[in-house]
């Protein structure tokens, strides 16, 4: 990969990567492993980018792809992965991204989502249209709107259950 291609091309979508792999994601050392992958896939698969969406979609795409696939291999592995009923504290306290703890906390609830459930809330906070979403995840733009709303209800209730 040129360093050319990774300044233009992945480093002004690298807060959007980041993102997705904290996501997805419970230690540092996976974080680094996902993001790695992510970068090497958008630079091998460049070439098959038609310019029918935006390149921050394509991308978005990709580093979703790449994670998923990723946490399967794992699941497939038999290697431990904490899924949205049981994470452990412990690992919250290893697994701080952000300096602003409600973030941190946002994002450990958001690791108790569904893993589609993960990707649509990421793109929302990323404030993608409806739309938008619906054509990254491959679904129907009329049921994302609900499906936020449930979302936004379950990790009110994950983290007022964290605090009460």
């Amino acid at each position: 990969m040129s360093s050319d291609f990774y300044h233009i091309s992945i480093l002004p979508f690298s807060g959007i990567i980041i993102k997705i792999c904290r996501a997805y994601t419970n230690s540092q050392e996976d974080f680094e492993d996902y993001y790695q992958e992510v970068c090497l896939q958008i630079w091998r698969s460049k070439h098959t980018f038609r310019g029918q969406c935006e390149w921050s979609t394509w991308v978005y795409r990709v580093a979703l792809n790449v994670c998923l696939t990723l946490l399967k291999q794992k699941k497939t592995a038999g290697q431990t992965y904490f899924t949205s009923d049981v994470l452990p504290d412990v690992i919250v306290t290893e697994n701080r991204a952000f300096e602003d703890e409600s973030l941190n906390l946002l994002y450990v609830a958001i690791r108790k989502l569904s893993e589609v459930d993960r990707a649509l809330i990421l793109l929302y906070l990323e404030e993608k249209s409806y739309q938008e979403i619906a054509d990254i995840l491959g679904t129907n733009a009329n049921n994302i709107g609900v499906r936020v709303n449930r979302i936004k209800e379950r990790l009110k209730k994950i983290l007022d259950e964290k605090f009460n």
